[in-house]
């Protein structure tokens, strides 16, 4: 008897001495993570992270995937050349699936070297059209691509600025403005392209470099051209010095659509102020879309989220955080639950079978990724809109109708 207590005490002493051991921690699903959480992006990088880990920490608290808790492996991505040493790491740590990366510039790189490590890639924020565009099997990006914004510019020019402009769509002189890069030709030239087809008349078309921009020529072609409506693919800090240059330059247009320029509604309208005043941008949701367009499910989602994010940040979801979210939640919620196995191909079989209708996100998007070669794993229903800015730093979503919380005012734009 006394041995048999003495092995039951030894055996009970193992066990406990197992459930401390650090090699013996609770077993967890581990995700890579690839943003620029540092330096000049990190800004608004970090508030899509934000949303990334908010999603994380909401399916762990539902008891994580299938009982097992989500861990982030996050990695340091600020620079192009730098995604490839930041996957091999992953893939060196066991992860065969990443997110990322805010930055059109980060991601086309970043998901190039997340296929061929063998890992799935899934892209939360940028919106170039190459990061769906190259045909990789194990690419995603749950939120709008270029193409999708440029389109709804033109769309949104043709049905409802040029009516209000007392123009018909052929009489209606267009001009792009667009930075040259991935990011601005996937919506400089989807707007063209799309404006062309919808009848207007497309005047003048003008690149520069966001990086170095020289505008008097830019604005000379503008200006030449004598546009009705100006469609402006470019990022914040060169969307405000082209507004203030075009407004330095007395040059005046009926409407002025940037595609993504306002995409930071804060920023961008603390910086311009009154000069924003009028304005639109072509982007997805934020904060202060119609919420009707949710499913209840998603609604209780975009509920749970918003209160998160300003417990945490003291303001309402940007449009950054709600889109690091939604892409993540998908992942998290839909997609690794729904996998045969957490390797990358069953990962990404997983989410080639989703058909999620639009409203349940909590974007108010929904899930289907396309299997057409030129845009394979670019989801088909994701969420885009169109905003205006309609006072000093108050934005105001007002188009399609079926998102919007306002109607469009101020056409023509005042001078």
């Amino acid at each position: 008897m006394l041995r048999r207590l003495l092995l039951a005490v030894m055996l009970a002493g193992a066990v406990l001495a197992a459930l401390a051991s650090p090699t013996s921690a609770a077993k967890v699903i581990r995700v890579g993570a690839l943003f620029p959480l540092n330096g000049t992006m990190s800004p608004l990088a970090r508030q899509e992270y934000q949303g990334v880990e908010i999603a994380r920490d909401m399916v762990n608290m539902d008891g994580g995937v299938n009982g097992t808790p989500i861990q982030l492996d996050s990695r340091e991505l600020d620079d192009p050349t730098a995604a490839s040493a930041a996957v091999r790491s992953l893939r060196g740590d066991g992860v065969s699936v990443a997110i990322g990366t805010y930055s059109s510039a980060l991601s086309v790189p970043a998901s190039a070297a997340a296929s061929a490590a063998g890992l799935t890639y899934w892209e939360a924020g940028a919106v170039a059209d190459r990061v769906t565009g190259r045909a990789l099997p194990n690419v995603f990006r749950v939120g709008a691509s270029g193409a999708n914004l440029g389109a709804n510019s033109a769309t949104f020019a043709a049905t409802v600025l040029a009516p209000r402009l007392g123009l018909s769509a052929a009489s209606t002189r267009v001009s792009v403005v667009l930075e040259d890069d991935d990011y601005g030709h996937s919506v400089g030239d989807s707007a063209a392209r799309s404006a062309r087809a919808l009848g207007l008349n497309v005047v003048s078309y003008t690149t520069y470099d966001a990086h170095n921009p020289n505008w008097p020529p830019v604005l000379a072609a503008v200006a030449a051209a004598r546009p009705d409506v100006l469609i402006l693919a470019s990022y914040i800090p060169d969307g405000v010095a082209f507004r203030r240059a075009m407004l330095a330059a007395h040059l005046h247009v009926g409407a002025l659509i940037g595609s993504t320029m306002a995409e930071c509604g804060p920023d961008f309208g603390l910086m311009l102020g009154s000069a924003a005043v009028g304005l639109f941008a072509s982007d997805r949701p934020t904060q202060g879309f119609n919420e009707g367009v949710l499913s209840p499910d998603a609604r209780a989602i975009y509920e749970r989220f918003s209160r998160t994010w300003e417990q945490t940040t003291g303001g309402p979801p940007t449009e950054e955080g709600l889109a690091g979210f939604s892409a993540a939640w998908v992942l998290f919620h839909d997609v690794l639950p729904r996998a045969g196995g957490l390797d990358a191909n069953s990962i990404a079989a997983a989410a080639r079978s989703l058909d999620i209708p639009r409203g349940s996100l909590p974007n108010g998007a929904g899930i289907q990724f396309s299997t057409e070669p030129a845009i394979l794993g670019q989801n088909t229903r994701a969420a885009a809109v169109i905003w205006q800015w309609q006072a000093v730093r108050h934005s105001v979503t007002v188009w399609p109708p079926v998102d919007a919380t306002g109607t469009p005012e101020l056409i023509p734009l005042p001078a």
